[in-house]
């Protein structure tokens, strides 16, 4: 039996995505032409992250926030293809969302790796508990989802982060960032959790 969600405000990457998809849509078209699908541009905006983490490693901050908004594109069209080729499949999904939650390990690590070699422990720390928290985010969705409850609300939600990480790292406003970031990221968990216990309760 499917579980009946809760009335809840949708998070602000679900609001704005209607506008996004009209931009999208032609430059799709447009790839799809070039025969490029979904799956290449999800594993070459991943690729892209990782070079974005291993540069906040080597303390190019900036360099790496343009390497993330380089990536911003692909992470987004891939679905867009995938609809508009008629090709959309379950492994397509499964490989766009394990692929967010390494491109988000790459820099969320290099920047850990940044703080180590600044020898500061507060950096290494919050780098780590905001990984962990944007984890929780996507755990709690997904088994959500295996309870057959819808859960996509939240106050930070991948594209927020995915903003907060490139103004953090284009401004060399690490600390501050991740203490937002860390704080944000198990308030959103939490979110999630209530939501689901609140659907769970309605069942």
């Amino acid at each position: 039996m499917t579980v009946e969600k809760p009335s809840t405000p949708t998070s602000l990457s679900e609001k704005l995505r209607p506008m996004a998809t009209v931009v999208l849509k032609p430059i799709a078209r447009g790839l799809i032409r070039l025969h490029v699908t979904a799956d290449a541009l999800t594993i070459a905006g991943t690729l892209i992250m990782a070079l974005a983490g291993v540069t906040a490693a080597a303390g190019n901050l900036f360099a790496s926030a343009l390497l993330m908004l380089v990536s911003a594109p692909m992470d987004a069209l891939d679905g867009t293809v995938a609809r508009m080729s008629g090709i959309k499949s379950k492994f397509g999904a499964f490989l766009d969302s394990t692929s967010d939650r390494y491109a988000e390990g790459f820099v969320l690590g290099g920047i850990l790796i940044y703080g180590l070699n600044l020898r500061n422990d507060w950096i290494v720390v919050l780098a780590f508990v905001s990984l962990w928290g944007a984890l929780l985010i996507s755990y709690t969705r997904a088994r959500a989802e295996g309870l057959n409850v819808e859960c996509k609300v939240g106050l930070l939600t991948r594209m927020e982060r995915f903003v907060l990480l490139i103004a953090m790292l284009a401004l060399n406003q690490v600390l501050p960032g991740l203490v937002i970031l860390a704080i944000l990221t198990h308030f959103t968990a939490l979110q999630r959790i209530y939501y689901v216990w609140r659907a769970m309760r309605v069942s």
